[in-house]
């Protein structure tokens, strides 16, 4: 089972920082993964900051309805050493 997003901060740019429930954490850019319909709006910078934790489905979600699975977000994050 993949773990649960506890925690994201905006560091900047397209980049947030993540906790999981399992106590991983590191940061993630997402300049590269807004492509489709559904991510346009996140380009803009002051939007993309609009996210918030869904606790629900245990990931980041934007106004818009745009997510990305917690799976995609545990195995693309970058740890911080």
């Amino acid at each position: 089972m993949t773990p649960r997003i506890v925690e994201a901060k905006y560091l900047g740019d397209y980049t947030l920082f993540l906790r999981f429930s399992d106590g991983s954490e590191g940061e993630i850019n997402f300049e590269q993964e807004l492509t489709g319909e559904i991510f346009e709006p996140l380009k803009d910078i002051e939007y993309f900051k609009k996210f918030v934790v869904n606790h629900e489905v245990h990931t980041v979600v934007w106004p818009n309805g745009a997510d990305f699975s917690p799976e995609f977000l545990y195995e693309n994050i970058r740890i911080l050493a």
